[in-house]
């Protein structure tokens, strides 16, 4: 249950605050592994809302899921040389198996393009089996020193799409189709507003041709990378000799994707949208979006309100509405409040006796405002449209904030102060420059987190680089990261 001690507030410590939010809301815990972490009932049912979300989503674009090996020969990432120079030093590697050292040391999955593609080497034949679009929903390994609970962790769960193509143009379409799948998922289930666009060649993935990315921004004004899609070209085509027959009878290299969002999500849903007093869940991702707390004081009073609200329970889920009835024993409503607040339940509906004689229960919204009572008389119509208005608030606030700790066209001196103050997204001329980049990076701490879209670009674009002020090629969009 969660302490009702006074939290520590975002303004005082914001590290110290999300991980009391995490605490209070019972979504994760420490491991006794050093850098990993068990996920509590609470926060896997987000990520189910979540996998579900997504899945249903993959497939109707005609992707199918499949499951693909933990271990990868050490050998299979040496063939791409970019990318085992990309995850080399985030690699776990297993050097002994059944009291025997192994022949070849296997690595921990960090990520599973090399055995993937070894396998479309096997089943590609000819242009009749593309394209492949597979899906994969598993846990992944990477080293890391530093870790946050759901941000950063040496083990952590996502899904990896790998598609194998024709040609770069269809590879190309389908790494920005999943671009917008996702921007469309983090704005209408996690109620988070995205930037999207392409990542500079230092900042893109190992192996890549292109990496695209959803970047949000947190209550902190920090970045965070929500999401990633790559159009690998053929680099991991030609390692693992993955050709097809054309229609013309020549043989080519397919062209792959891949893609992928993690548990970080969640990190992302916490940042974006809880208060002082606990969890707020957007209630397209909650796990109960209603929940019931009946209260009397006599055994008659309880068991006419128990009844009611086992009632009204059926009736909210038989309309598809996820809902929990609180009977517990021993407990006063009080405290079942404050539990169901931390834990960011959307809505929460009161029924005592009085209630159940006026044929109502009152209505408590976790995003504030006062209680009121509501009619019993089309209820599930009423809660529906409750939940479809919290959602779209909660983007709608995410949205105005971003904005808010969003400048364009501001000088170097003044770029440097926002980095060392109040951060957020700084849109400003980019000279194309990898030296000038690691500059900027160096000396302000913040990165390019995007070159943004057309959407999301200045009406005006920049002449000269906000850092060096040589000609501009690109506006970019610097922010301090998570």
């Amino acid at each position: 249950m969660a302490d009702s001690k006074a939290m520590v507030t975002r303004e005082a410590d914001f590290s110290a605050w999300y991980n009391e939010v995490i605490q209070r809301a019972e979504l994760a815990d420490y491991s006794p592994v050093r850098g990993c972490m068990v996920i509590r009932p609470n926060g896997y049912a987000i990520w189910e809302q979540m996998q579900r979300a997504l899945d249903d989503m993959f497939k109707a674009t005609g992707h199918q899921n499949a499951y693909f090996p933990l271990f990868i020969p050490q050998s299979f990432l040496a063939r791409e040389a970019e990318h085992v120079e990309g995850f080399a030093p985030e690699t776990a590697v297993v050097t002994h198996g059944g009291g025997k050292e192994l022949e070849e040391p296997l690595v921990v999955r960090p990520t599973s393009e090399t055995i993937i593609y070894a396998m479309y080497a096997k089943w590609i034949q000819s242009y009749r089996d593309l394209p492949l679009l597979i899906n994969q929903w598993a846990n992944v390994v990477r080293w890391e020193m530093r870790t946050r609970l759901f941000l950063r962790t040496t083990e952590f769960l996502w899904q990896e799409g790998h598609t194998a193509h024709a040609s770069e143009a269809e590879a190309e379409e389908e790494t920005l189709m999943i671009l917008g799948l996702y921007r469309k998922f983090a704005e209408e289930w996690m109620a988070m507003p995205v930037l999207t666009g392409r990542k500079t060649d230092s900042e893109k993935f190992a192996g890549a041709l292109r990496t695209y990315a959803i970047e949000a921004l947190m209550q902190d004004n920090r970045a965070l990378q929500a999401g990633t899609s790559h159009n690998l070209g053929q680099n991991f085509a030609r390692a693992f000799d993955v050709t097809y027959q054309t229609a013309e009878g020549t043989l080519d290299h397919v062209w792959n994707t891949s893609w992928g969002v993690s548990t970080r999500l969640v990190g992302a849903l916490i940042m974006t949208h809880s208060d002082d007093s606990g969890l707020v869940c957007p209630p397209r991702l909650a796990q109960w979006q209603v929940v019931i707390v009946p209260i009397w004081k006599t055994d008659e009073d309880r068991a006419a309100v128990h009844q009611a609200g086992t009632d009204v329970m059926n009736e909210l889920r038989h309309a598809g509405i996820r809902t929990h009835l609180d009977a517990r024993e021993g407990l006063k409503p009080g405290a079942k409040y404050f539990e169901w607040e931390a834990r960011g339940v959307p809505l929460r509906l009161e029924i005592g006796p009085r209630d159940v004689a006026a044929g109502s229960v009152m209505l408590a919204r976790r995003t504030g405002g006062k209680k009121e009572p509501i009619s019993l008389v089309g209820l599930p119509k009423r809660i529906q449209a409750e939940i479809d208005t919290m959602q779209q608030a909660l983007l709608d606030a995410a949205r105005e904030r971003r904005d808010a700790a969003t400048v364009r066209g501001i000088s170097k001196d003044e770029f440097i102060a926002r980095m060392a103050g109040a951060g957020g997204f700084v849109f400003g001329g980019f000279c194309g420059s990898a030296a000038c980049e690691a500059e900027i990076k160096e000396q302000t701490k913040a990165t390019i987190r995007v070159l943004p879209d057309p959407e999301f670009r200045s009406p005006e674009p920049p002449a000269r680089c906000m850092w060096c002020d040589a000609p501009s090629v690109a506006e970019a969009v610097w922010a301090k990261a998570y």
